[in-house]
């Protein structure tokens, strides 16, 4: 080969090598790191109920910040000696190419603890939370039984701990009765501000909009709960008992709260139960109990299983909620959902950094 045809190639592979791979980067990590962190986040879900199954420390750690930097180094050397055609050595070319790629990702672990986990786990959560949750879609059915302890002194039923109970018939009534509204549509909800710039939640009705059935269930709604007064606005406040006639009183859970409820459905082997290493499972029976029992199952087994939404290995047995579970995933992904509502971080103090990445 000529040396001069040489030299053009060479020169084409540098200059086809100065392409940026900055932008292509964007999509192919913003994918990557997104399944990655929803999928810790799963796991981390499901390990910490498993934990609370066996009394053992829940811990949450945030991935606090994701930070991908990559380095392209790349360098073209041509040398070369073009002798007269009466010198002994000859004409003389030499080329060489060196590249260096590198990867160093940076990624910042914060463990919630301390007042921050008051906060986001033991507090219970704030009643607006709970309305909003239905407002936007999620039926009143999977909300309440799993966040509200009780609504103007009615209870819901409690499976786990010391205080486990049936619940009262007319906790579901009144659920059964916000679900025929919800899905109806003709119910919504807003914030009022006062002058000292304090929130209040109030719930209200498209009376206008509603057919005779609708009026109906609204109307055995508001006898169960003793609504009466005047007035269309509904105050929802948190608490035991309402104060006036136009007042929903709610006792909501915290999130360890759910979550221990939750950890009481895990299908443990009954080898652990007789160890003494978890407890059986709390009250089954009751129609309201069938009712969770389907929506939400985890499953246990020695080996790791083939098919799974999310699965852990604690100990020496793994725990998993099974793919083809529609109900459970959802009440799930619900679970999760409600856990970013209560979520009290903050990125104020995480600093702007620009990293080269070309």
């Amino acid at each position: 080969m000529q040396p001069h045809i040489s030299i053009a190639i060479l020169l084409g592979l540098a200059l086809c090598g100065c392409t940026n791979m900055g932008p292509t980067s964007v999509p192919r990590d913003r994918f990557a790191y997104n399944l990655a962190v929803a999928d810790s986040w799963k796991e981390q879900t499901l390990l910490n109920i498993v934990k609370l199954r066996y009394a053992d420390v829940p811990l949450f750690v945030d991935v606090a910040s994701i930070v991908s930097g990559y380095t392209l180094e790349r360098s073209v050397n041509i040398n070369g000696t073009v002798s007269s055609p009466d010198t002994v050595q000859g004409d003389f070319l030499s080329a060489g190419a060196t590249g260096r790629f590198i990867d160093r990702p940076t990624i910042t672990y914060a463990p919630i603890m301390g007042a921050k986990f008051n906060e986001t786990f033991m507090t219970p959560i704030d009643p607006s939370a709970v309305l909003f949750l239905m407002q936007s879609g999620w039926p009143s059915d999977i909300v309440l039984p799993m966040t509200v302890d009780s609504i103007n002194g009615y209870r819901s039923a409690v499976v786990a701990g010391s205080a486990q109970r049936e619940g009262d018939a007319t906790f579901y009534k009144v659920m059964d009765a916000i679900r025929e509204i919800q899905r109806a549509g003709v119910v919504g909800m807003r914030i009022h501000q006062d002058q000292r710039e304090r929130n209040t939640t109030v719930m209200f009705f498209h009376r206008e909009q509603m057919t005779s059935e609708e009026q109906g269930a609204v109307a055995r709604l508001e006898e169960l709960l003793g609504l009466s007064g005047e007035g269309e606005d509904i105050t929802v406040s948190y608490g035991l008992f309402p104060e006036t006639e136009r007042e929903i009183a709610i006792i909501t859970r915290s999130m360890l709260q759910i979550m221990l409820r939750l950890a009481a459905y895990i299908d443990v082997p009954e080898q652990h139960v007789t160890e003494g290493r978890t407890l059986p499972a709390g009250r089954r029976e009751g129609t309201e109990h069938a009712k969770l029992s389907e929506r939400f199952r985890i499953h246990s087994a020695l080996e790791e299983p083939g098919n799974s939404f999310v699965s852990v290995k604690y100990k020496d047995h793994w725990y998993w909620i099974d793919e083809g579970d529609y109900r459970t995933k959802h009440s799930f992904t619900f679970l999760m959902i409600l856990m970013s509502q209560t979520e009290t971080g903050s990125n104020k103090g995480l600093p702007l950094v620009t990293i080269p990445a070309g």
